[in-house]
């Protein structure tokens, strides 16, 4: 499937003043799929989710695929203080009101995780069903050191954006590195170096302002209501599973599901699985 055409659309919704966000769309109707993507250099939610778009077009929901501030084609930001998935959270609202969509399904990677659950938490009434993978928003890992190993690579990378880097992050990033072939990587870096505002802004926002993405909504989470999917990789070196039994523990309608040999990405690792378990989920 090829990626779908690039729109762009003005927010002005909570910290976000006049700014410009990059998004896709494949399908039409009403029941309307959000996809967030993670944080990773040169990330996207179509690099994100190419290989889960189309089973959900097929099966009738219309995807929109919404770039963070400071992702992509989106404007740059330096988060100076407060939680990023603030920011991520108000970029997808201001989408959807912009689309005329009065609620959406969101499906959400690592960042794009905790900035799912920061949408439910601001604008419940907006929620549908939420699928999220290797997420954020359980704060720090009780059992593996912090941070853990590919946070340490991912900031690396940030701090100094080299194809080396970039390998030793994606070695860690998958379960079975063979999958990660030269075209990958090259593609990767080329998105990565496309934009070196963001690149460097993100490195910025590190320095100024640490924890925007280690974010704990533990505390809240059983104010989300909507039914939840959590899905994890056994080996995921950048969100240690216990992450996940946290998010499953606080919220008050989830399930979960672990794929064994598996790391950070699991709707790329284990798409056909993850395209059935996602589509069996939305439709029940």
């Amino acid at each position: 499937m090829q990626a779908p055409e690039s729109k762009f659309v003005q927010v002005t919704e909570g910290p976000l003043k006049d700014f410009k966000i990059h998004y896709q769309e494949s399908g039409s109707g009403d029941n309307v799929v959000v996809m967030m993507h993670g944080s990773g250099p040169g990330a996207s939610s179509w690099s994100n989710f190419n290989r889960n778009v189309a089973p959900l077009v097929e099966a009738g929901y219309r995807a929109v695929l919404i770039d963070s501030p400071g992702w992509s084609e989106s404007d740059p930001i330096v988060v100076e203080t407060g939680p990023r998935s603030v920011y991520n959270a108000a970029a997808v609202k201001g989408v959807l009101d912009a689309m005329g969509i009065q609620k959406a399904h969101l499906i959400g990677n690592s960042m794009g995780g905790a900035g799912a659950f920061q949408f439910a938490l601001n604008f419940p009434e907006r929620t549908g069903k939420l699928v999220v993978m290797g997420s954020g928003g359980a704060g720090q890992s009780l059992v593996v050191p912090m941070p853990p190993e590919g946070i340490k690579l991912i900031g690396a990378l940030y701090r100094n954006p080299t194809t080396d880097n970039l390998k030793r992050m994606l070695d860690v990033f998958v379960y079975d590195t063979s999958a990660l072939d030269d075209s990958l990587v090259e593609g990767r870096f080329k998105n990565m170096m496309k934009r070196e505002d963001h690149v460097r802004n993100f490195a910025k926002t590190a320095e100024l302002n640490p924890r925007h993405l280690t974010l704990d909504l533990t505390s809240q989470l059983g104010q989300i209501k909507s039914p939840t999917l959590i899905i994890w990789g056994r080996e995921d070196r950048f969100v240690p599973l216990d992450c996940g039994l946290r998010l499953l523990g606080g919220l008050p309608n989830a399930r979960m599901h672990i794929f064994n040999r598996c790391g950070h990405w699991a709707q790329w690792e284990h798409a056909d699985e993850f395209n059935r378990l996602v589509m069996d989920f939305l439709k029940h």
